[in-house]
C-alpha cells in the first residue's frame, strides 16, 4: 500500500506541520506502508492546460504521477479566503476526472479562525467526490491557536490525527480486501 501526503499550499508551515504528523501516526501505526509527504510548495507546478496527466514533465509530471499511483491520499490544506488554495485546485485540474477511483481520501484542514470549519464539507468534499473518491467523513480541522513555534501543542489535535491515520488505513485496506474478494486475486 502506498500512501501519499499532499500538502496542498505553496506558503506557510502549519499544513506541512500537521501533515508531517498524520505520516509519522501512519509510520508508528502501519510500518509497512509505504509513505510519502508531497509538499507543494517544493515543486514548481505548471497550471493545468488540459493535457493529459502523463503528458507533463519535471515537478508536474512527477506530483502528478504519484498522486494516481498512491492507495491513499491524505490531502492537507490552509484556507486562504474562505476557500482552498489555487495550488491545491491546480493539482485537482491536472488530474483525470476519475483520479481517484479506488483511492481513499482523507483531509487536514489548518485555519486561522474556526469560521472556516465548513469550508471542507462545502469545497473540498464535493470536488473528491466528483473525482471518485471513498471519502473519509470525518477530518481533522486545525486552527491557529493550536499551533506554537511550528509544532502542534494541542493534544485532541494530535489524537484526532491519530484517529484519521487510522481511519485512512482501515478504510483503504478494507476497500482492497472488498476489491480481492469480488475479482478472487
Amino acid at each position: 500500500m502506498k500512501l501519499i501526503g499532499l500538502s496542498g499550499s505553496q506558503v506557510g508551515s502549519k499544513t506541512r506541520t500537521a501533515m508531517n504528523k498524520a505520516i509519522i501516526k501512519v509510520n508508528e501505526r502501519y510500518p509497512d506502508i509505504e509513505t510519502e509527504v508531497i509538499d507543494l510548495a517544493e515543486y514548481s507546478m505548471l497550471f493545468s492546460d488540459g493535457r493529459h496527466y502523463l503528458d507533463y514533465e519535471g515537478d508536474t509530471g512527477y506530483v502528478t504521477q504519484q498522486l494516481m499511483a498512491a492507495d491513499a491520499v491524505i490531502i492537507g490544506m490552509p484556507i486562504f479566503q474562505a476557500s482552498i488554495p489555487g495550488a491545491l485546485k491546480n493539482v485537482f485540474d491536472l488530474l483525470p476526472v476519475d483520479a481517484f477511483r479506488d483511492k481513499t481520501v482523507s483531509m487536514l484542514v489548518t485555519a486561522g479562525s474556526p469560521k472556516h470549519y465548513l469550508v471542507a464539507d462545502l469545497q473540498l468534499k464535493p470536488i473528491l467526490s466528483y473525482m471518485k473518491a471513498q471519502i473519509v467523513q470525518t477530518y481533522v480541522f486545525i486552527e491557529e491557536k493550536d499551533f506554537h513555534q511550528k509544532e502542534i501543542i494541542n493534544t485532541d489535535v494530535l489524537d484526532r490525527l491519530d484517529r484519521l491515520a487510522e481511519d485512512t488505513v482501515v478504510l483503504s485496506q478494507t476497500f482492497e480486501q472488498i476489491r480481492e474478494s469480488q475479482y478472487d486475486f
